[in-house]
């Protein structure tokens, strides 16, 4: 899941980021309303956990343009004040949810992974093919019931490409859901990434290479040639 968020308190954007990418996210930071603006509007983000008093361009104008804009995105919206009244202005505004500071860590967590699943075509909450199967909430993969010990970063491509239903999904693609945007865009980690979590899954292989295009786990999986 690519998350960002925009906060102009540097401690508490920075705090929000770390927590999440803790819990497997990919957080991308902005610190004042004009650069959050920039980024929600370059890149897609499964969610926003936007700031509602920003310098530069103040969240409500953030939120409304992506509301507007018909994007998928998701606007989890965050202020100081918590009256019914600003809650209110705020859903109308176009925000998916909203939660008024101080907040618990753990709510604002599980607020976010609500959103995330609105933002993507609907998915089974565990995620199964032929004896894998994996649990995105609790972070648990197993194969044949025996638990697989993956990185975050491996988890989350194995996420994604299970979320794609068979379909081929790009390094590019799995660079911009799992990496935040201080991975340099030509590294090979996506390649080593997949290369160890192969390993980690064993035998019989169940991702594939397509030569030029990116990687894919058939749905339902069917034996078949595998480029390691």
């Amino acid at each position: 899941m690519r998350v960002l968020v925009v906060e102009d308190e540097r401690n508490l954007a920075d705090a929000i980021a770390r927590g999440l990418r803790r819990h497997g996210m990919a957080v991308d930071v902005a610190y004042d309303g004009s650069a959050g603006h920039e980024m929600a509007f370059v890149t897609r983000y499964d969610v926003v956990v936007l700031d509602r008093d920003l310098p530069g361009m103040h969240g409500d104008q953030i939120c409304a343009e992506l509301a507007r804009s018909g994007a998928l995105t998701r606007v989890l919206m965050l202020t100081a004040s918590g009256t019914v009244a600003d809650r209110v202005e705020g859903l109308q505004l176009g925000a998916d949810d909203y939660l008024p500071k101080p907040f618990a860590f753990d709510e604002l967590v599980a607020r976010v992974r609500a959103l995330g699943r609105r933002a993507t075509p609907a998915t089974p909450p565990v995620l199964t093919v032929a004896d894998l199967v994996v649990d995105p909430a609790k972070r648990i993969a197993t194969r044949s019931g025996a638990p697989i010990d993956l990185t975050r970063k491996e988890f989350g491509v194995l996420e994604e490409l299970l979320k794609a239903r068979g379909a081929v999904v790009s390094s590019e693609e799995l660079l911009e859901r799992v990496w935040d945007a201080n991975t340099d865009p030509f590294t090979t980690t996506v390649r080593v990434t997949v290369m160890t979590l192969r390993k980690k899954l064993g035998d019989p292989p169940l991702i594939e290479t397509v030569v030029g295009a990116g990687y894919r786990v058939p749905d339902p999986y069917q034996p078949g040639q595998v480029t390691p």
